[in-house]
């Protein structure tokens, strides 16, 4: 397991100079109506992610409530 961390973490630090002079390379002109566009596609997709995470929350919520049914032990009369 640990030669499998240092492996990572060696070819992380060895793509890191790569990465930064990649993108170093090119002139953003991306003007104010593309950054308008991307803030509107990810405002769209955090729309879409909230009622999703609270779907799986009261998913997880009601099989919770199962399982303690389940195993509630029923009172001696």
């Amino acid at each position: 397991m640990r030669a499998l961390i240092t492996t990572t973490i060696a070819t992380i630090i060895g793509l890191a100079p790569v990465a930064a002079l990649a993108a170093g390379g090119r002139v953003d002109d991306s003007g104010m109506f593309v950054w308008i566009f991307l803030g509107f596609c990810a405002l769209i997709v955090v729309a879409q992610i909230i009622p999703a995470v609270l779907l799986m929350c009261g998913l997880a919520k009601g099989i919770g409530q199962v399982v303690t049914e389940k195993n509630a032990v029923p009172a001696k009369l």
